[in-house]
């Protein structure tokens, strides 16, 4: 039996990095899982549109799909938007719509691995304060999500990690920023918690203008590739037994 399609499903934006940078980590997981197929579609601005790609699989005799939101947290897209456009999609399709990314151990190796990339080494991390700085969310399971990959985070040997948001939520980066250098840490890094560029990740960046070191968005990181596989994994075997392979 054939593996499940993979339907890569972002939010989409008007800025044009955030299609490119998704087109790059959707590279990435192709080139990480050989003989996948994987499909792209956006909820806005962007096309393919979620609906056309579903139609189209659907016109080729596609059954199976795997819908696995790009999103770090599970709050309304994930919820509502997505499910409800998932529940449009021509009845022959057998669809199961994966978890999102967050929170994930891998996650934390990107945004590790993107602050080294920006300069900081290994020997920096006691004495460094880093604002998780996320676009943010007017759900409250999605701010708490937030919160606590923060206190994980610290727990691995920073000075200290504050979350802080771009929008809905307090409080902003610039603001965690100032609340590390109060602290007294004895260099301030801000790790977007972002998945691609855009609107809100250029809030952040702005954010960040008093901080010593500002990271990359995780963007096609191996590892954010390799979470979204563990997420396609997790979510086609229930579907596989389902269908008695």
């Amino acid at each position: 039996m054939r593996r499940p399609v993979l339907l890569v499903v972002a939010h989409g934006s008007r800025d044009p990095r955030h299609a490119a940078t998704v087109h790059d980590l959707v590279r990435r997981v192709r080139a990480q899982r050989p003989g996948l197929r994987v499909e792209t579609g956006f909820l806005d601005f962007n096309v393919p549109s979620v609906g056309a790609v579903l139609e189209s699989l659907d016109a080729e005799g596609v059954r199976d799909v795997v819908a696995l939101p790009l999103l770090l947290t599970r709050a309304f897209h994930a919820k509502a938007d997505i499910p409800a456009v998932l529940s449009e999609a021509p009845p022959r399709l057998r669809i199961r719509q994966a978890d999102v990314l967050g929170p994930s151990k891998l996650l934390l190796a990107a945004l590790e691995r993107r602050l080294y990339e920006a300069g900081l080494t290994p020997a920096d991390k006691s004495s460094t304060g880093v604002v998780l700085a996320s676009a943010g969310s007017s759900d409250p399971e999605a701010i708490a999500v937030i919160a606590d990959v923060a206190r994980e985070w610290r727990h691995t040997g920073w000075c200290a990690v504050r979350p802080a948001f771009a929008s809905a939520s307090l409080p902003r980066t610039e603001d965690a920023v100032r609340e590390l250098r109060e602290l007294g840490c004895a260099r301030v890094a801000v790790a977007p918690y972002v998945l691609a560029p855009g609107r809100l990740p250029d809030r952040i960046v702005r954010g960040a203008s008093g901080a010593d070191v500002l990271a990359d968005v995780l963007g096609a990181a191996p590892e954010v590739a390799q979470v979204l596989l563990d997420r396609y994994d997790a979510a086609r075997t229930p579907l596989l037994t389902a269908l008695g392979a």
